[in-house]
């Protein structure tokens, strides 16, 4: 038993010193591992639930298209039945229906329901269709783009989860600098608040004065808490989208603090998921129509059977006692070609079939649709980034004022030139300016990555992430 225990620890602690050097479980980076965009975007399309969801359709409809090809074999069945009956009979004849058994053999004088026989049949039954008349093909072209779209809509998934994990980081990030600016404001007002108490101590200035100047710091402080309030929140939305919600992560910001240098490439709709999934939708309904139009056909089946039966009664009335009838040993054979043609079926056909074709319509209007929306969010993307840009070039200027009008508010207070409140103003002015600057050029990305959206690519934003020195 001590053997046993030992060994127990050692593969413990092995298993454990294996998690520590590689990757966390469940999919989770390891702990302490800044993440980049790229990398938060790979692992939410590792582990988002979605994508595996849509690859499993993927793979159903995948299984549609064999099934549907199932259609070419032919068709064999076996039968075994035994049966203890009564064997009247009587002339006349029945409709087709599933209630009354058939009874075959000759039709006797008297009949009695004590009277009974063991009968039995065996046998198999040859199918095929050997030509359709493109009807089965058809099938399978409904089955194969039924799957193409799947891939389409998985498609449209892992832009949407990747998309998402990629502006879930960068609110992430507007959210830390967010912090960093509150931080540093509640330090200046801080270092400020103090140096007026000493002021007022030696009664250089009034109490009031001491009193704005705290009341500004508790304000400072309630804005860092809800800095950090927003940031937890945004960390939290960031774990979601990546598919591990309630991990501890952090992000590196990489590049993303600095400007890009190059402008977005024009977009080609024809490549985007959306457009690819819509297109499908057309190209579906058209399918449904072909397979409606080789619908009103002859149907040839060639078939073939062998088979067996047995009876315990004789054509003049006579029953065999015992086990007389449990054997098939009545031998059969048959082979033909059956023709059907449902030709009252037409009507119902052309009436779905102009379904099929307003159908066909309709999703063709959505595509038309679908290329409007996706052009005006590409121009809306472009407008963002012209405006971001022009407000990056603008928000250093507001900086470099706002500090100075903070340093000489200070220098006046000091002077006895001017009051707290004016150095309060002049502070947050600051805060705010320090705010924009950061998010200036977070906006200038939010603008890239809403073009790549625009696009159905979100590739020219990772390079553009990995390009910036």
């Amino acid at each position: 038993m001590k053997t046993v225990f030992l060994g127990l620890l050692i593969l413990l602690a092995v298993g454990a010193s294996g998690l520590e050097a590689g990757q966390a479980p469940g999919g989770q980076p390891p702990a302490g591992e800044a993440l980049t965009v790229e990398k938060a975007v790979e692992m939410a399309l590792a582990n988002y639930p979605a994508i595996r969801a849509a690859q499993a359709q993927v793979s159903a409809a995948g299984a549609g298209i064999e099934l549907a090809r199932t259609a070419y074999l032919p068709r064999t069945d076996l039968l075994w039945q035994a049966n203890r009956a009564t064997r009247n009979n009587v002339f006349g004849l029945l409709l087709p229906q599933s209630v009354v058994p058939p009874i075959s053999g000759p039709v006797l004088g008297a009949s009695s329901l004590s009277d009974t026989v063991w009968g039995t049949a065996s046998g198999a039954l040859f199918s095929w269709e050997p030509f359709d008349f493109g009807l089965r093909r058809a099938g399978v072209r409904v089955a194969e783009t039924a799957r193409d779209q799947a891939s389409a809509e998985l498609a449209v998934t892992r832009l949407d989860v990747a998309a998402g994990a990629a502006d879930a980081f960068l609110t992430l990030l507007a959210a830390q600098e967010r912090v960093r600016a509150a931080r540093a404001n509640v330090d200046r007002t801080k270092v400020f608040a103090d140096s007026v108490g000493v002021l007022v101590n030696n009664q250089l200035r009034p109490g009031a004065e001491e009193s704005r100047a705290r009341a500004e710091l508790a304000a400072a402080q309630t804005g860092l808490i809800q800095a950090e309030q927003v940031e937890q929140i945004a960390r939290a939305a960031l774990t979601q989208a990546m598919g591990i919600a309630g991990a501890s992560v952090q992000v590196a910001p990489g590049p993303l603090l600095r400007l890009p240098e190059q402008a977005p490439a024009a977009p080609q709709f024809a490549l985007h998921p959306l457009v690819r999934l819509q297109t499908l939708a057309v190209d579906l309904a058209r399918a449904r129509e072909q397979v409606l139009a080789r619908s009103f056909f002859p149907r040839f089946n060639f078939q073939s059977a062998i088979f067996g039966r047995g009876t315990g009664a004789k054509t003049d009335g006579r029953t065999l006692g015992g086990l007389n009838g449990l054997a098939p040993d009545t031998p059969n054979w048959a082979a033909g070609i059956t023709v059907t043609f449902p030709i009252f079926d037409y009507a119902s056909l052309r009436a779905r079939k102009k379904v099929e074709t307003f159908r066909e319509q309709a999703e063709s209007a959505r595509y038309d649709q679908l290329l409007q929306n996706l052009t005006a969010q590409a121009q809306k993307a472009r407008a963002l980034i012209d405006g971001a840009r022009r407000i990056t070039g603008n928000t250093p200027l507001q900086l470099e004022a706002a500090g100075a009008t903070e340093r000489q508010a200070r220098a006046r207070y000091e002077a006895g030139l001017a009051t707290a409140v004016e150095v309060a103003e002049a502070q947050r002015l600051l805060a705010q300016a320090e705010v924009e600057d950061a998010l200036a050029r977070l906006g200038v990305w939010r603008a890239l990555l809403a073009a790549a959206v625009a696009g159905g690519d979100l590739e020219p934003f990772l390079k553009q992430a990995r390009a910036v020195p």
